[in-house]
């Protein structure tokens, strides 16, 4: 049974996600759902040249309206099973990036991406952000596997993820096409075993 039939067949009902996203403390973060609300600072902060540059995925210029597209598209795809995606937040409320698993139900793993708005960049948010998303992910949705990739041409998310236990584990060369050009992408994972919290 190939991979897109078994996930069909993965009834959101049998797996361990909370009904309603929950929302996850550290000393100075909330990971919390998206609003709607999220939607200018999302663009602002994700539309800077250099945030767009250090990511797979995010376009620059950053288009209007994609920002409100993609707090639409969270819910159902939570509510499926799919992923899970955090807006990062300080303790006072300001939003200063964004976090998410991607579910990889039948083989008991999910993808870590992330990005944190240049203000706030050097300051350990991300670090914080993600290892409390591992805690997540290794606790109550018992992942066997959790694993990340970065540009080759970002080593400080490189050192984010060393930092969080995660070993690399190979680098696909001019995988990623970018502003015009081939950039390789570095593999990274960690196992529950290897996370300690997990264990606690």
């Amino acid at each position: 049974m190939n991979q897109v039939t078994r996930e069909r067949y993965l009834p959101p009902s049998d797996l361990p996600l909370p009904s309603l996203q929950p929302v996850l403390s550290t000393p100075r973060l909330a990971l919390r759902p998206f609003t709607p609300d999220d939607a200018a600072e999302v663009q602002r902060l994700a539309g800077d040249r250099d945030v767009a540059a250090t990511t797979r995925l995010i376009p620059h210029p950053y288009p209007d309206g994609l920002a409100e597209a993609f707090i639409r598209s969270l819910p159902e795809q939570y509510e499926h099973g799919k992923g899970a995606t955090f807006a990062i937040a300080l303790t006072d409320g300001a939003l200063i990036g964004a976090i998410s698993l991607a579910f990889h139900w039948e083989d008991q793993h999910a993808e870590m991406g992330y990005w944190v708005g240049k203000p706030y960049w050097n300051r350990g948010f991300c670090t914080e952000a993600a290892r409390r998303i591992l805690e997540f992910g290794f606790g109550p949705l018992k992942l066997s596997r959790v694993f990340a990739n970065y540009l080759a041409n970002n080593p400080a998310s490189g050192r984010v993820l060393a930092k969080l236990g995660m070993r690399q584990e190979g680098c696909l060369r001019q995988h990623r096409l970018k502003n015009g050009r081939f950039e390789d992408l570095v593999l990274c994972g960690i196992l529950a075993a290897e996370f300690p919290l997990a264990r606690k």
